[in-house]
């Protein structure tokens, strides 16, 4: 017998919300993949997409096959370039956050930050983890309170995902701690 998750209630603002959140964390390091990649317009391309959502825009193709390009375009990529080519196309996802009460759908809402993190970590001669430890503070510093309401609807994030997931776990942690719950 399957068991399903409960729903959550999610309106279109607060998804425009989350992926206006994510649009921004992919933001700071797309200079990073353009610094490696200068031709390629793909992630730039999600995170513009994205901020078109979360300004009132549709979510529909366009979004998900942006989001789906700046995946390849990170696959074709190395070390902090495919890290933030990864930040961009979660921030196209974040439009597709999932009204399910599991914990996996921490990372359409805090995906594309700890992607970010990480890419500035890499971005550092020796990948220094307190560079994205930082750059989570910053991140969780960021977030505005609707962003956090509607983390605090869902399960903590999950266990898994190497260091792109502790530094995902490390801003749930932070934003948790800092918000009052959801009631």
């Amino acid at each position: 017998m399957t068991e399903h998750a409960p729903q959550i209630e999610l309106s279109r603002q607060d998804l425009r919300e989350v992926t206006a959140f994510a649009a921004g964390c992919a933001e700071e390091v797309l200079g990073v993949f353009e610094a490696d990649r200068p031709d390629d317009p793909r992630p730039r391309r999600a995170v513009e997409t994205a901020r078109e959502f979360a300004r009132g825009g549709e979510r529909g193709k366009a979004l998900r096959d942006a989001a789906w390009a700046a995946l390849k375009a990170g696959q074709e990529a190395d070390g902090a370039a495919r890290e933030a080519a990864r930040a961009a196309m979660a921030a196209a996802g974040a439009a597709y956050l999932h009204p399910l009460a599991k914990a996996t759908q921490v990372k359409h809402i805090l995906g594309s930050a700890a992607h970010a993190a990480r890419a500035a970590e890499l971005g550092t001669d020796d990948g220094d983890p307190a560079v994205g430890e930082e750059h989570v503070r910053r991140a969780a510093r960021r977030a505005p309170p609707a962003v956090a309401d509607v983390l605090l609807r869902y399960p903590p994030a999950p266990a898994g995902g190497g260091r792109t997931g502790e530094l995902l776990r490390l801003l749930d942690t932070a934003l948790r701690h800092e918000r009052p719950a959801h009631g």
